[in-house]
């Protein structure tokens, strides 16, 4: 029983002592974003199996552009659509975190109390509102899976942290923008105003920039609806709240 005992003991604390090493190990990495451009996230390396055609080429548009080389209509247009408050909060905005939850407990009240109601012979099930910032998105793309636990969401959260320690505003803002999903196989601003619009991210206009930033929540799902009536009208929102935020 002793020896039990003290075995178990001996796993915990390497267990601890890896957890703190995994921690150091994140953090070093996100240091290391401030002067190195990631080549690829893990979410990328994650869909890369998706995206081979049918003689086996690998189906990938991605060019690393600078902060300078993005249109200031594209910044505008993505802070005012995910996280207008990106300048002045420090990683998670618990305002956005609250009334996320809000609704979607009020989603999932009106299914509970519709148990019966149905689309196409199946439960409609209660849509999911996120409240994460861009910063928290980066995070979750640059190094993690898409699990929804909660020890994920604790890793993600030290990740934020280190980002918004060892990074500038600007400097997440232009991670996010060169890997954010625009599509199946399209990453980052450039890869998706030549592949949308067929011009490089530096000339996109207000109305262009507008609606790549509706397609961020599904990428791939407004990809097969180009000329869907839900993407005009919302990018004419985001483009009357654009001149609003504030840019890094």
């Amino acid at each position: 029983m002793r020896n039990a005992l003290f075995a178990f003991k001996q796993w915990l604390v390497l267990m601890l002592v890896g957890l703190v090493l995994l921690q150091f190990f994140w953090v070093g990495r996100v240091a290391f974003m401030a002067v190195v451009d990631p080549a690829s996230t893990a979410f990328e390396r994650s869909q890369a199996w998706q995206i081979v055609n049918r003689q086996g080429r690998l189906m990938w548009r991605q060019t690393w552009t600078p902060s300078d080389q993005i249109a200031k209509s594209l910044k505008r247009a993505v802070l005012a659509s995910e996280d207008s408050a990106f300048t002045t909060h420090y990683g998670v905005w618990w305002d956005a975190v609250e009334n996320a939850w809000r609704k979607n407990a009020k989603a999932q009240a009106r299914v509970d109390a519709q148990s019966t109601q149905k689309k196409n012979g199946k439960v409609v099930a209660p849509k999911i509102v996120g409240g994460s910032t861009i910063t928290q998105q980066l995070a979750k793309n640059l190094m993690l899976s898409g699990e929804r636990t909660l020890i994920r969401k604790a890793q993600e959260w030290v990740i934020t942290l280190a980002l918004e320690t060892f990074l500038s505003k600007q400097r997440i803002l232009t991670l996010y923008l060169n890997h954010v999903e625009w599509g199946n196989g399209v990453f980052g601003a450039e890869a998706a105003a030549r592949h949308y619009f067929q011009k490089p991210a530096s000339q996109l206009s207000d109305w262009e920039a507008a609606r790549l930033a509706v397609m961020l929540p599904r990428p791939r799902y407004f990809e097969k609806l180009p000329q869907s009536a839900y993407l005009s009208d919302r990018a004419q929102t985001i483009m009357a709240r654009m001149n609003d935020v504030a840019l890094p």
